[in-house]
């Protein structure tokens, strides 16, 4: 069910399977193993939108699955929460209806029955279309009529979570949000006899445990808000949580789904799949082309859409029927690759990841396969292991890393595979580089003709190539002048965009021309800021007094470079140019470069800046704070002297030129010889 965002308790489920069939709402009395907290006093002083005087959130387990109890009563207090008279229940219609009990007003001693005059209307579109995904999932909706500041809303309701892919095995989290509304709040995990889960609660919610031989419940007056550690890693933000699993470990889940995934790969002899294979084995010798052209059929020749009807949220469509559909998820896709790999002779398995960003800490959690929300193919190859996604565009080949950044992953195999961690490293090649060349060789008082190529990889270099991949030449030149004209840049003569699939980057490059901006100095002297040189101060890593101040700090992973050329007036010399100073400087677990260099009639500027460590420990973090106040913020100023007097630096680095070498190879020289693995 969803309610207002000020009630903040929520019992998050990890499975939720989905028939295309007709659901209906049912009423009823709550069932015996409910029994609802009592209500909390209101008190005088009460402000903010409501107040909660009562609300249960309770989960029981029984032979077909988990039944989930919601039940509230709140006091409005203010024109904004009247929008909490705008009930909505999902539900999976294939684990049966909702189940009603109550929805009631009181109001000055009176309590009004609202189900006596109103409904909830059932709205039967996919509401998720949009996003190429089809669930089945159900929404009712219900407007309490004539709700008004003052009243107390009370609600009850059940519904059922049950998924045939994981049979008698339950798991999930029950937790308290980080800001709830002032009241009494309870929740609740029970059991029928035989089937208690394991356990595990943050210490917060141990605190607050009872527990009985059927079940614990927690309870709290007016919790107090949470603040998760500033800056910290996620794993630390894992508070007031309950999880609980029927699964023994995380080799449990493997093995229950890894047949799941071997059933729906097979090929069966005289399908039209054993046909593609056999094309792919005589037009590619090689085991890696082989591979890397059963993963472009999936990603080309099938499109992505998300299908959870029937067993389908956790169940996995055959290789035959995805074929056959010419449409799938990525559970689709992946049996469809592995049916491919296997009937090439290559090794393959499917392994679950998050895609989501949250597996920091997966290890500490209890296994649960809710975890993951993404599954992929892992293959060995010549000795080696390389990494597959159906669902990414046609440019991203088989990787020996995956495409995107992954902490913890859960192979499935037969013998059951245990979780495993992919470490972390720097960045061998730039997430972005933001190139300008500035050719000012006609004077400084003409216009410069200026070239800006902007290479982008990873996930964003993805997203421009499904955004950019499908316009027209006039289209994007269109595009760019609406954006860029009015500020730096005068004219938008040309723009051309590729994907280039060895470099795996999004290559855009801008043609036009600037009025450059050139500050008098007097006396003929000129300087200008060449763009991309600077940067801002780090932030000092602290927290508040009453956090923990010995946890690690977190970086996220960032590898940005800008290269600028400056091609010189032809009627001014090199020694008539001076500039900023470059620097080298480590500090929170980056590196923070730029070089300078002149010759050939231009100046050269590279900055970059590179996540060293993703996780800074506090003693690091306390003493690089000291060191903020002598970092070099300057931006990359240069100048000009009729009169000359600059002396070349014996020190000076030799600095490529935008045009001197190909930016999107794999190594570029945009930080420091010592931070390069």
């Amino acid at each position: 069910m969803r309610i207002p965002g000020s009630i903040l308790l929520a019992a998050v489920l990890t499975h939720a399977a989905a028939m295309a069939e007709d659901g209906q709402i049912q009423r009823g009395p709550a069932p015996g193993w409910v029994v609802p907290s009592e209500l909390m006093p209101v008190p005088d002083d009460a402000d903010g939108l409501v107040f909660v005087r009562r609300q249960d959130a309770l989960i029981h387990l029984d032979g077909e699955g988990q039944a989930q109890y919601l039940g509230y009563r709140m006091r409005l207090l203010h024109p904004n929460a009247l929008q909490a008279g705008n009930i909505s229940i999902a539900w999976n219609p294939a684990s049966g209806p909702p189940i009603v009990h109550l929805v009631k007003v009181h109001r000055a001693g009176e309590t009004i029955d609202v189900l006596e005059k109103a409904s909830f209307e059932i709205l039967r579109r996919e509401d998720q279309l949009e996003a190429a995904k089809l669930d089945g999932i159900l929404t009712a909706v219900l407007r309490v009529p004539d709700l008004r500041v003052g009243d107390e809303l009370e609600v009850g309701l059940t519904t059922r979570v049950s998924d045939p892919t994981l049979g008698h095995n339950d798991a999930g989290l029950l937790f308290l949000g980080p800001s709830p509304a002032p009241g009494r709040y309870r929740l609740g995990l029970s059991w029928d006899k035989g089937l208690k889960p394991g356990i595990r609660m943050t210490p917060d919610m141990a605190a607050a445990a009872r527990t009985s031989n059927s079940g614990v419940d927690f309870s709290f007056d007016n919790p107090p808000m949470l603040t998760p550690p500033k800056d910290a890693p996620a794993r630390y933000q894992w508070q007031r949580i309950v999880e609980f699993t029927d699964f023994a470990d995380w080799a449990a889940i493997s093995r229950h789904f890894a047949p799941l995934y071997t059933r729906a790969a097979a090929i069966p002899d005289g399908s039209v799949l054993v046909a593609e294979a056999g094309r792919i084995a005589a037009a590619h010798p090689r085991p890696l082309d082989r591979a890397a052209a059963a993963l472009k059929l999936v990603q080309q020749d099938v499109r992505y859409i998300y299908v959870g009807l029937g067993n389908g949220n956790l169940t996995p469509a055959t290789a035959e029927e995805t074929w056959q559909r010419r449409y799938g998820d990525c559970k689709g896709k992946t049996v469809l690759l592995l049916g491919l790999l296997a009937r090439l002779g290559i090794e393959a398995e499917a392994v679950l990841v998050n895609n989501s960003g949250a597996d920091d800490g997966l290890d500490e959690r209890l296994p649960n396969a809710g975890m993951f929300d993404h599954v992929l193919v892992r293959a060995r190859i010549d000795g080696k292991v390389y990494w597959l996604d159906g669902t990414l565009p046609p440019v991203v080949p088989p990787g020996t890393t995956p495409a995107l950044p992954y902490r913890w992953v859960l192979p499935l195999t037969a013998q059951g595979a245990a979780i495993q961690n992919l470490p972390w490293r720097p960045a061998s090649r730039p997430d972005e580089i933001t190139l300008f060349e500035i050719d000012a060789r006609a004077g400084f008082d003409q216009p410069a003709q200026v070239t800006n190529t902007i290479i982008v990889r990873g996930l964003t270099g993805l997203q421009q190539q499904v955004q950019l991949s499908g316009l027209t030449a006039g289209q994007l030149l269109n595009a760019m002048r609406q954006q860029l004209l009015g500020d730096a840049w005068q004219t938008v003569d040309d723009v051309k965009w590729r994907y280039d699939q060895k470099a795996e980057a999004s290559v855009m490059t801008i043609r036009g021309t600037w009025e450059v901006d050139w500050d008098d100095d007097g006396n003929g002297g000129k300087s200008l800021a060449l763009p991309g040189g600077g940067f801002s101060p780090p932030e000092r890593r602290v927290r508040p007094a009453d956090q923990n101040q010995d946890l690690p700090y977190y970086n996220a992973p960032d590898y940005d470079c800008r290269v600028t050329t400056l091609r010189l007036p032809s009627t001014t010399g090199a020694s008539d140019w001076t500039f900023k100073s470059g620097y080298d400087t480590h500090i929170f677990g980056r590196n923070y470069y730029r070089a300078f260099d002149v010759r050939d009639g231009a100046i050269r500027m590279i900055r970059g800046l590179r996540v060293e460590r993703q996780e800074i420990d506090a003693v690091s973090a306390r003493r690089d704070n000291a060191r903020i106040a002598g970092f070099d913020n300057s931006m990359a100023w240069v100048f000009y002297n009729p009169e000359g007097g600059g002396m070349p630096d014996p020190h000076r680095k030799t600095v490529p030129a935008t045009y001197d070498i190909d930016w999107a190879a794999d190594i570029v020289p945009c930080v420091s010889e010592a931070a390069k693995p």
